[in-house]
């Protein structure tokens, strides 16, 4: 998945100690799988800082939903779980941490549901009338990743070298359909959750210096698929 990072400067390297306290998912770094919702906070930080929005790409492998090496919170909507977990975190009687998740996903909480929060704290709505509120907003999204463990999930995207992946991708991919007898989706999802495609999107690794046929019997292997 690519994910970006609004701001105002281009992010070179994250810097988990820069980050700041309460806010919606807690202590880590914010990105959003949505460009147009990066470009508009990058805009707002930018202003109030002097200078000019940049937003920063980055390539999110999703297979650390699954990864039992991460601990994974997600909200998919607004509901009471999503609302008392960012009560928790906005809780500003201290700065720590209010959890030990390494990634978590859902909605944002803008400035309007920020003060309709402090309604709701004030008792002047109703979390039901709250939560029915939510249902009308619009579409947002952010991931945060809260532990240096996370970010190993997470590289700055080298547009070049993407390209590069891409071209290897496309074979295997075509080669799953054909020897799995599966659709383009599942095709995908399968190859693009992998540990194979984690290690060849990784440049450090040169795994893309390799043919994509030995790229496509590694992958194979990890399928535990007879290819003889």
């Amino acid at each position: 998945m690519q994910v970006y990072h609004g701001s105002y400067t281009e992010i070179l390297k994250i810097d988990l100690t820069k980050s700041q306290a309460n806010k919606d998912f807690g202590r880590g770094f914010y990105v959003t799988k949505y460009r147009q919702q990066a470009e508009k906070w990058a805009k707002i930080i930018a202003r109030i800082n002097h200078k000019k929005p940049v937003v920063t790409e980055f390539t999110f492998y999703e297979r650390a939903f699954e990864d039992e090496r991460y601990k994974v919170l997600r909200f998919t909507e607004y509901t009471e779980e999503w609302l008392d977990f960012v009560i928790l975190n906005r809780d500003r009687d201290t700065t720590e941490q209010k959890h030990d998740y390494d990634i978590v996903e859902g909605p944002i909480a803008d400035d309007r549901i920020s003060r309709r929060i402090d309604d709701y704290l004030d008792g002047i709505v109703s979390k039901h009338d709250f939560l029915e509120e939510l249902k009308y907003n619009e579409d947002n999204h952010q991931i945060c990743f809260c532990t240096l463990n996370s970010l190993q999930m997470l590289v700055k995207t080298d547009t070049k070298f993407t390209r590069f992946v891409t071209g290897i991708s496309e074979p295997i991919i075509e080669n799953l359909i054909l020897n799995l007898n599966i659709d383009d989706e599942k095709a995908s999802d399968i190859f693009f959750t992998s540990k194979t495609f984690t290690t060849l999107a990784n440049k450090e690794s040169k795994l893309y210096e390799k043919d994509w046929n030995e790229i496509y019997k590694l992958l194979l292997d990890e399928l535990n698929y007879n290819y003889e």
